[in-house]
Formats: C-alpha cells, sequence, structure tokens
C-alpha cells in the first residue's frame, strides 16, 4: 500500500537523549511507504533539553513537526493532542509511538502495511523489558478488559498503532478529552464501535533514553524492585477513569448509536 501522506505522532517527555537516532530510524524505514510523511512530536513541557534538541532536528529534517507544550499535561493528555495535531495535517494513515524509543523502525513498516485489512492496527509488544510492574499492570488491566468485553485484547494499552484517520476520528469522539490512558478507552471503543482490528507482533526493546521506567514516573533505578509512588498514584486514577467512562454498566458511550 503507497500512502499519498504519512503522519507518525509521538508524545515525548525529557526524551532529549533517545529522540534523535529514534526519529532517524522511523524516517528511514517509512519514507518508502509514502509520497509524503510528516512526524508531529508534542513536547510536554520537559525539562530538560527536549525542546532544543527537537528544535536542532528541525533544521535538518523538514518532516517533523514541534507542539511544545505551554504547560506539562501528562502522557494520556499529550497523546491526545499529538493525534489531534496529526490528523490536522490530513494524511492518509497515522501512527502513534511513545517517544522512549522502545520499537524498532523495521515493525513500522509492518504495522502501516496491516492497514490495507484494517482500521486499526495494535503492535503487540514481544519480550518486555520493562520491570515487572509495568507488565504486571498491562496484565491486569487486560484482565479486567476481557471480563468486560467477554473478548481478550493483546497487549491492551500498547502505544504503538496505526489508524485510519476515520477510525481514529470516531475513537476520539469517545474518549475523554483529558484521558490519562486514552490507549485502553480506545482498545473498549474499537470493538464495541465494530471497526476492523489487526494485531501485529512487535519487538520490544529498552527505552532509549538514560533510565529504565521512563522520567514521568520520577527517579528510580534503572532496575526498581516496586513500582514508583508516582506510578501507584496514576494507576488508581487511571483505574477510576476507565471504570467510570468505558466500563461502568449504562456509561460507556462507545456504541455507534448513541
Amino acid at each position: 500500500m503507497q500512502l499519498q501522506h504519512l503522519a507518525v505522532v509521538m508524545p515525548a517527555y525529557n526524551e532529549a537523549e533517545g529522540l534523535p537516532s529514534f526519529l532517524r530510524e522511523i524516517l528511514e524505514y517509512v519514507a518508502p511507504l509514502a509520497d509524503r510523511v510528516s512526524i508531529v512530536v508534542v513536547n510536554d513541557k520537559s525539562t530538560d533539553a527536549t525542546a532544543a534538541v527537537l528544535a536542532e532536528l528541525q533544521t535538518s529534517m523538514p518532516q517533523l513537526h514541534v507542539v511544545n507544550s505551554a504547560v506539562n499535561r501528562s502522557h494520556g493528555p499529550t497523546a491526545l493532542a499529538a493525534y489531534r495535531a496529526g490528523l490536522e495535517l490530513a494524511p492518509d494513515a497515522i501512527v502513534h509511538v511513545d517517544g522512549d524509543g522502545q520499537f524498532l523502525g523495521r515493525d513500522f513498516v509492518r504495522m502501516v502495511r496491516a492497514l490495507e485489512v484494517a482500521d486499526v492496527v495494535h503492535g503487540v509488544r514481544q519480550h518486555r523489558t520493562d520491570p515487572w510492574f509495568r507488565k504486571a499492570l498491562t496484565a491486569t488491566v487486560g484482565a479486567g478488559v476481557a471480563v468486560a468485553l467477554g473478548h481478550r485484547i493483546p497487549d491492551v494499552n500498547t502505544p504503538l498503532r496505526a489508524y485510519r484517520p476515520s477510525a481514529l476520528t470516531e475513537l476520539l469522539t469517545v474518549c475523554p478529552a483529558d484521558a490519562l490512558v486514552p490507549h485502553v478507552h480506545f482498545s473498549l471503543a474499537e470493538r464495541r464501535l465494530g471497526l476492523r482490528v489487526r494485531y501485529v507482533a512487535v519487538e520490544s526493546i529498552e527505552r532509549r533514553g538514560g533510565s529504565a521506567t521512563g522520567t514521568m514516573w520520577g527517579e528510580t533505578p534503572r532496575t526498581p524492585r516496586l513500582p514508583p509512588k508516582k506510578l501507584r498514584d496514576f494507576s488508581k486514577r487511571a483505574a477510576a477513569e476507565v471504570w467510570t467512562y468505558s466500563l461502568r454498566p449504562g456509561h460507556a458511550r462507545h456504541n455507534r448509536s448513541t
């Protein structure tokens, strides 16, 4: 499938160290797939040199569009802002990935090609190197979603996803505007909306920055034994959000008839 215009959208927070190589790798692999490629990075008020690194990259990478947030909004709202910025460019397809660089450029090709027969494509992470508690959290969320839907969704919160713009536009209408975990809401909505979803196994690697867990959860060692307090607090708020908007009987709005 040769596209006219492909957009890659990305939220980023304190990823100055890994962004240059990751963005170049993505562009190397996706450039042959479309006549035009755009990469949109929304910088969530990073406290490191992310803004400066992105500004420098723009001088040699005309495909790069940078949005610098005025305030730090956290991952979920920043991912949603990246999606909306990507849609404004009117592409034929959109790929989302987090800025921590935990994926390989070659897998983007398989994701985009899978859109030939799908509305949405999930990159299902293999051989994850994340700390045990992040993998346990994903498994717990996945189990809850399976009970609610009567259908298991592989890697329910994966950040590597590809969309047809029409499907993404519809998903955004049924997701809270400032959702903490938009991809969990999306995964639930995709099933209820009857969208065609495909799952592609992708390699998961260590994040390309300096911390194994990511800077959004605070300073932690590369091999933490317990989840950081920020992550514990976030998990509680995210669980309440998913229950309120997407799981509680009578309150889920993910239906074409509503």
